[in-house]
């Protein structure tokens, strides 16, 4: 096991999608599927459940993002329709699907960093 001087940072770890401990380990065993644990410290990822925040932070990012450019460009260039279709899709599938999975590393990473967990009664406090 390796063991760090200092731990990464969430969103360095995050964007190379990397284990959130040691910054070297792999995050993923598949496109979007998070590895049992780090290759490298072992760290057990079974922490990890960002649920449905990176779908939810990239589609909202990433469609204001392309939705104003695309707006821009019909107002001030006035392209065909089948040019907006055509440059539109695209840039909102690839501008959704670059980007998931450095989000997900990274509200992965900030679980890690905040030892966040679900909550329930034990964390409820009594006035």
């Amino acid at each position: 096991m390796t063991s760090p001087v200092h731990a990464p940072s969430s969103l360095r770890s995050g964007m190379l999608c990397r284990c959130p401990r040691c910054g070297e380990g792999r995050l993923y065993a598949g496109f979007l599927r998070l590895a049992g644990r780090c290759d490298r410290c072992g760290l057990d990822y079974s922490f990890a459940d960002p649920a449905d925040g990176p779908a939810f932070f990239v589609m909202t990012g990433v469609g204001i993002l392309v939705i104003a450019v695309w707006a821009w460009a019909v107002v001030a260039v006035q392209p065909p329709l089948w040019l907006q279709f055509a440059t539109v899709f695209p840039a909102l599938l690839a501008g959704c699907l670059g980007t998931l999975r450095p989000v997900k590393a990274w509200l992965v990473a900030e679980q890690y960093i905040h030892k966040a967990s679900e909550g329930g009664a034990s964390s409820v406090q009594k006035s």
